[in-house]
């Protein structure tokens, strides 16, 4: 079973692929889709959602797990990932693909086992469930791997 895994931003959006079978986890491919601040906000809307439309015809999964909201300071930041989420979700809705969505407090209990793991943290315990020995570009990518790998981790406790 193929899954996407992404990390949502109007600027920086991670994405990670995964396969995952007899429970065992590969990564297939990762990266990031970084929009210019100097674009208009529709127009990186529109880069995301053709970028994640991409990867889902490239990589076919069988499902998408996404981080949820979670509760920001600035309005006008939660706005604009609310948007980059909703062009995400539109994404999947149009390639049929189920999504599953895991705050980052449950995907970083599911990586570490702790629910208020860094940024660090997380990326480093990545690395090692995928057995990569170089180094992630960015916390925007292992948090998109996290979020996949979260989400194998809740298929298997529901076989």
């Amino acid at each position: 079973m193929i899954i996407l895994g992404v990390d949502p931003g109007s600027l920086v959006t991670g994405y990670g692929v995964v396969k995952y079978i007899n429970m065992k986890i590969e990564p297939v491919t990762w990266g990031t889709i970084s929009c210019k601040p100097i674009s208009s906000f529709q127009l990186r809307l529109k880069k995301i959602y053709n970028a994640i439309l991409e990867i889902i015809q490239t990589y076919q999964p069988a499902e998408m797990a996404i981080e949820s909201l979670f509760h920001a300071k600035n309005t006008q930041s939660a706005l604009k990932l609310g948007h980059a989420r909703g062009v995400i979700l539109l994404a999947a809705a149009n390639s049929d693909l189920p999504v599953a969505e895991y705050s980052p407090r449950n995907i970083k209990q599911a990586i570490t086992g702790n629910g208020a793991a860094s940024k660090q943290q997380v990326q480093q315990m990545v690395m090692r469930l995928l057995g990569l020995t170089q180094e992630l570009t960015s916390y925007d990518v292992s948090d998109s791997l996290a979020t996949a790998i979260c989400h194998c981790h809740r298929i298997e406790k529901n076989r």
